[in-house]
């Protein structure tokens, strides 16, 4: 293949991981890889081009205007221009997902969203998407001819460099918006949290309805603390208002592949499992000896989570 774009979110001039999972995956798919940036591409030139990216197209300082608008119109009007790529990718993210869209209607191009795998065939991409909450992969490709617009799920390809050069930094002009730019943000808040982020964690530890009450999920803190990992929790107890939907694990909430994940009073609902399955080792710790999540586990431990934790708590904590 010929040439695929990236769409790569940044923030304090760090590139989201996300991203480099794109490029990486790119690279081992089309001849030429390249970036697209909402703001100030010489910030990550360097660490763009050490993960395959030749050029990156900058929009420059976008203010407090979203990117959404501004980005989705600069890359429709470089296509319009005659610069289209073979496709474009962008993560399943906010922003992602908001130039997806607005890049789709001004190219009256389809979306195939979803996607966990990219592959080529006969000098097309197709991107494998789970349906039926994970139950069965569906192989989708567009047999048109206009740019491929692919939006890709977190997690699905692990980012490594390859070792290129800082990226050449293009302008890429952004037109006249109009009442289509006029939002402007105001204000931000960014969540309280400390140790590590709950998709970039390697051990991830996190709790179902089995915990029986909102009180013991700090069980479950408590143990990814002292395994230097990330708390997360099923959809049942985020639906309950246990703990926040940032910590939600699961087809609807975050994608995680940890070398270790340690699965406490969650029976392992199809829609959890598509969440955490590709996880290097999973621990599952259950009193129903019958619950699905026992079916990938690679340690399965029979018990009551209310006296198998605090144990295994007051075990690491004597080891220092």
């Amino acid at each position: 293949m010929g040439t695929i774009w990236v769409y790569a979110e940044a923030s304090g001039g760090k590139v989201a991981s996300i991203s480099l999972e794109l490029l990486t995956r790119a690279r081992q798919l089309a001849d030429t890889v390249e970036a697209v940036v909402g703001g100030d591409g010489e910030q990550v030139a360097a660490e763009l081009g050490a993960h395959g990216a030749t050029t990156v197209h900058a929009t420059g300082d976008l203010g407090e205007g979203l990117a959404g608008p501004a980005v989705a119109s600069a890359i429709a009007s470089a296509i319009e221009a005659g610069a289209a790529p073979d496709a474009v990718l962008f993560g399943t993210t906010y922003d992602g997902r908001d130039v997806a869209g607005r890049l789709s209607v001004k190219l009256n191009a389809p979306v195939i969203t979803n996607i966990v795998e990219l592959e080529q065939a006969d000098s097309a991409l197709v991107g494998t998407e789970p349906v039926f909450g994970g139950t069965v992969n569906v192989s989708t490709r567009f047999n048109g001819s206009g740019v491929g617009l692919f939006l890709v799920r977190p997690k699905s390809f692990a980012a490594e460099e390859s070792g290129g050069g800082p990226a050449a930094v293009s302008a890429l002009p952004v037109p006249e918006l109009g009442a289509t730019g006029a939002a402007r943000v105001v204000d931000r808040f960014a969540e309280e949290s400390s140790g590590p982020k709950l998709d970039e964690a390697g051990v991830v530890v996190s709790g179902g309805r089995g915990l029986g009450e909102a009180d013991k999920y700090s069980m479950i803190e408590d143990l990814a603390n002292l395994l230097g990992g990330a708390a997360g929790a099923s959809r049942a107890i985020v639906d309950a208002g246990w703990v926040p939907y940032s910590h939600q694990v699961g087809q609807t909430g975050k994608v995680v592949k940890p070398d270790v994940y340690v699965a406490c009073g969650i029976s392992g609902a199809t829609q959890h499992m598509v969440g955490m399955k590709g996880s290097k080792n999973i621990i599952a710790i259950n009193k129903d000896a019958e619950a699905p999540i026992f079916g990938i586990a690679d340690l399965g431990v029979v018990g009551d989570v209310h006296k198998v934790l605090p144990k295994l708590i007051e075990a690491l904590q004597a080891r220092g």
